[in-house]
């Protein structure tokens, strides 16, 4: 059989760290999280005294009417100054006149809008909600100080997206970008498959290697910033002789397979095993051939052993 070659590194585990910044100005009037704080995606972080905001609504709202009042005059006045022009009792400059009054007071409430909007968004920002589920890393503020746009309020890392950076020597790196697979060893010993690699075009003179960059899937468990994880990157097929985890028996520090022979009989052979293929497959580089016939149930092939060596011996009693 063939199999994936592959070669073994050491990455570490990181994300890009993101600060919340305010967006309005105001007093920081509570904070609900601290570091270390787990917080859920649209968690409230950060409430700013919006007295400020509130009245800046109120007064746009009330320019708005304002607008809207103005608007429906000029609606009235221009068909009723165009109901005169039909009668010939006023002038067609009456009419353009009319017009223009009217498109005016269409664009004094497209502003009145646009300012409510905006005053609007203003209050919205004075609650600060968090982007993303993660966890609190640093707190920039305290209760009772000013906030300006573009005032740090939090910092935080969302562990839904992590990856891992790994330095390859430069002579397998034509062989990665190539093959562009890799796995990654999670706590507990389970390998997953990683596709998307990022490879870095230039390579570190100092070390001749190259850095490596894997997306892990998203939201794995047990997994955090900073941790030494081991990657496989697959490099090329090699053959070699697969046997199933559950065929292999271990007695103490001795690895044994169970192995049907030319004379049809079963021998207890002893094997030296290579790396590991997922949870359900083992590699052999010693002690077994290729048509060797090996007994997938260890415990069944151990009671036909000792019927065979039982049977032996009573013929060579007889004898």
């Amino acid at each position: 059989m063939k199999f994936h070659t592959a070669i073994l590194a050491s990455g570490w585990l990181f994300l890009s760290l993101l600060s919340i910044s305010a967006q309005t100005n105001g007093q920081v009037e509570a904070i609900y999280y601290d570091v270390d704080d787990v917080v859920k995606q649209g968690a409230l972080l950060v409430k700013l005294k919006d007295t400020e905001q509130q009245a800046a609504l109120r007064r746009a709202e009330a320019d708005l009417r304002a607008a809207q009042a103005v608007l429906d005059d000029a609606r009235k006045n221009y068909r009723r100054i165009k109901d005169l022009y039909t009668k010939k009792l006023v002038s067609k400059s009456d009419v353009d006149d009319a017009q223009v009054s009217l498109n005016t007071a269409r664009a004094k409430l497209d502003v009145a809008q646009a300012a409510l909007e905006q005053a609007r968004e203003q209050l919205a920002y004075t609650r600060i909600t968090a982007p993303y589920t993660g966890i609190v890393t640093e707190r920039h503020v305290q209760v009772g100080e000013v906030a300006h746009p573009g005032t740090p309020l939090m910092s935080g890392i969302s562990l839904q997206e992590l990856r891992v950076a790994v330095d390859v020597p430069q002579s397998l790196i034509v062989a990665i970008r190539e093959k562009s697979r890799a796995q990654v060893e999670l706590p507990g010993g389970n390998w997953i498959e990683v596709s998307d690699l990022t490879v870095f075009p230039f390579a570190d003179p100092s070390s001749n290697t190259f850095k490596v960059r894997l997306q892990l899937p998203k939201n794995i468990d047990r997994l955090f910033p900073g941790m030494l994880v081991k990657t496989a990157f697959e490099t090329g097929v090699a053959p070699a002789l697969i046997v199933p985890a559950s065929a292999v028996v271990y007695r103490s520090e001795v690895t044994c397979l169970y192995v049907r022979d030319e004379d049809q009989q079963i021998r207890f052979r002893y094997v030296r095993l290579g790396d590991p293929l997922g949870e359900e497959a083992l590699t052999v580089l010693s002690g077994l051939q290729e048509g060797d016939e090996v007994f997938l149930d260890p415990i069944a092939a151990g009671a036909e052993l000792k019927r065979q060596r039982r049977k032996a011996g009573e013929s060579q009693a007889n004898e």
